[in-house]
């Protein structure tokens, strides 16, 4: 699998567990378990991906302005997670941020999709994109291991 068709797929899941997560309501158990499969999902993801699809656009000059964009968003994710994980989830200020966060989520899957990865195919050759695919898989996994470990 390339890495755009793995990424795509790791897209459905996080606008999935998104809405999934939405439908939940207050400091209940469902919340808090999804929430925390959320959490794991979205680091795990970006860290990833950072390693390897955006470490390899950051080396071409073409592709430095999007990957810098897509990083700092992935920062924004990453610092409205850790706010929610202090929140408390019966407030509607958890609520509040959470739908920030899902927006902010969708529109950087969305973005990636519709103008990160058109120019990345102009940029990274089909067999490269092979490697990467099989690359963030790799990345990933170890991601989520290292997190399951802190939890």
């Amino acid at each position: 699998m390339n890495i755009y068709e793995r990424l795509i797929e790791d897209h459905g899941k996080q606008r999935g567990m998104a809405a999934g997560l939405a439908k939940t309501e207050g400091d209940s158990a469902e919340r808090k378990r999804l929430f925390g499969e959320f959490y794991k999902e979205l680091e795990a993801h970006a860290a990833a991906e950072e390693q390897t699809f955006y470490a390899e656009l950051l080396g071409l000059a073409d592709g430095q302005e999007k990957s810098r964009h897509s990083v700092a968003e992935h920062k924004t994710a990453s610092d409205l997670l850790k706010e929610l994980e202090k929140t408390d989830m019966s407030s509607s200020g958890w609520l509040q941020k959470f739908k920030k966060l899902k927006h902010e989520v969708e529109h950087h899957v969305d973005e990636e999709e519709k103008e990160v990865f058109p120019l990345a195919r102009k940029l990274i050759s089909a067999a490269r994109a092979n490697e990467l695919g099989a690359d963030f898989e790799k990345r990933k996994q170890a991601e989520l291991e290292e997190l399951a470990e802190c939890a």
